[in-house]
Protein backbone atom coordinates (compact mmCIF):
# COMPACT_ATOMS: atom_id res chain seq x y z
CA UNK A 1 0.00 0.00 0.00
CA UNK A 2 1.45 3.18 -0.96
CA UNK A 3 1.17 6.59 -0.47
CA UNK A 4 0.00 9.14 -3.49
CA UNK A 5 1.43 12.66 -3.00
CA UNK A 6 -0.05 15.04 -5.67
CA UNK A 7 3.58 17.39 -6.07
CA UNK A 8 1.68 20.07 -6.87
CA UNK A 9 -0.72 20.70 -3.72
CA UNK A 10 2.86 19.50 -1.89
CA UNK A 11 5.01 22.65 -3.87
CA UNK A 12 1.88 24.84 -2.67
CA UNK A 13 2.04 23.69 0.93
CA UNK A 14 5.84 23.98 1.20
CA UNK A 15 5.82 27.64 -0.37
CA UNK A 16 3.53 28.90 2.49
CA UNK A 17 5.32 27.16 5.00
CA UNK A 18 8.42 29.55 3.51
CA UNK A 19 6.65 32.56 4.72
CA UNK A 20 6.59 30.95 8.50
CA UNK A 21 9.67 32.26 10.03
CA UNK A 22 9.16 36.20 8.88
CA UNK A 23 5.37 35.88 10.48
CA UNK A 24 7.32 34.40 13.62
CA UNK A 25 9.23 37.38 13.48
CA UNK A 26 7.33 40.17 13.36
CA UNK A 27 4.41 38.32 16.15
CA UNK A 28 7.66 37.88 18.37
CA UNK A 29 7.99 41.76 18.53
CA UNK A 30 4.45 41.94 18.85
CA UNK A 31 4.38 39.41 22.11
CA UNK A 32 7.69 40.61 23.02
CA UNK A 33 6.50 43.86 23.63
CA UNK A 34 3.01 42.67 25.01
CA UNK A 35 4.77 41.27 28.02
CA UNK A 36 7.02 44.32 28.59
CA UNK A 37 6.46 45.98 31.90
CA UNK A 38 5.34 49.14 31.76
CA UNK A 39 6.62 52.60 33.69
CA UNK A 40 8.22 54.90 31.06
CA UNK A 41 7.38 52.69 27.91
CA UNK A 42 10.86 53.30 27.23
CA UNK A 43 11.54 49.37 27.38
CA UNK A 44 8.98 48.56 24.95
CA UNK A 45 9.62 51.61 22.25
CA UNK A 46 13.40 50.52 22.62
CA UNK A 47 12.13 46.59 21.29
CA UNK A 48 13.16 46.03 18.03
CA UNK A 49 13.32 44.19 15.09
CA UNK A 50 16.66 44.22 13.41
CA UNK A 51 17.61 41.90 10.48
CA UNK A 52 14.83 39.36 11.76
CA UNK A 53 16.37 39.37 15.57
CA UNK A 54 14.46 40.75 18.05
CA UNK A 55 16.35 43.58 20.27
CA UNK A 56 15.89 44.97 23.22
CA UNK A 57 18.12 48.28 23.05
CA UNK A 58 17.99 49.04 26.78
CA UNK A 59 20.68 48.57 29.74
CA UNK A 60 18.14 47.31 32.25
CA UNK A 61 16.57 44.38 29.70
CA UNK A 62 18.59 41.75 31.46
CA UNK A 63 17.00 43.21 35.08
CA UNK A 64 13.03 42.90 33.43
CA UNK A 65 13.55 39.57 31.32
CA UNK A 66 14.82 38.51 34.79
CA UNK A 67 11.41 39.25 36.32
CA UNK A 68 12.90 42.58 38.13
CA UNK A 69 9.43 44.13 37.70
CA UNK A 70 5.90 42.90 39.65
CA UNK A 71 4.11 43.18 35.78
CA UNK A 72 6.23 40.25 34.31
CA UNK A 73 7.59 38.05 36.80
CA UNK A 74 8.13 35.76 34.50
CA UNK A 75 10.42 38.30 32.25
CA UNK A 76 9.24 38.57 28.85
CA UNK A 77 11.38 35.97 26.65
CA UNK A 78 10.10 32.71 28.12
CA UNK A 79 6.39 33.68 28.00
CA UNK A 80 6.76 34.87 24.51
CA UNK A 81 8.84 31.78 23.42
CA UNK A 82 5.21 29.96 24.60
CA UNK A 83 3.33 32.16 22.73
CA UNK A 84 5.28 31.98 19.75
CA UNK A 85 4.83 27.77 19.82
CA UNK A 86 0.85 28.32 19.79
CA UNK A 87 1.41 30.66 17.04
CA UNK A 88 3.42 28.49 15.01
CA UNK A 89 0.66 25.92 15.09
CA UNK A 90 -2.04 28.08 14.14
CA UNK A 91 -0.26 29.16 11.25
CA UNK A 92 0.82 25.55 9.94
CA UNK A 93 -3.28 24.60 10.88
CA UNK A 94 -4.33 27.12 8.46
CA UNK A 95 -2.17 26.25 5.94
Amino acid sequence: MGIKIDAKVFDNRMKELAGLPSYLVNKALKITKDNTPVASGNARRKTIKKRNTIVSNYAYAGRLNEGYSKQAPKGFTQPTIEQLDDEAQKYVRKI
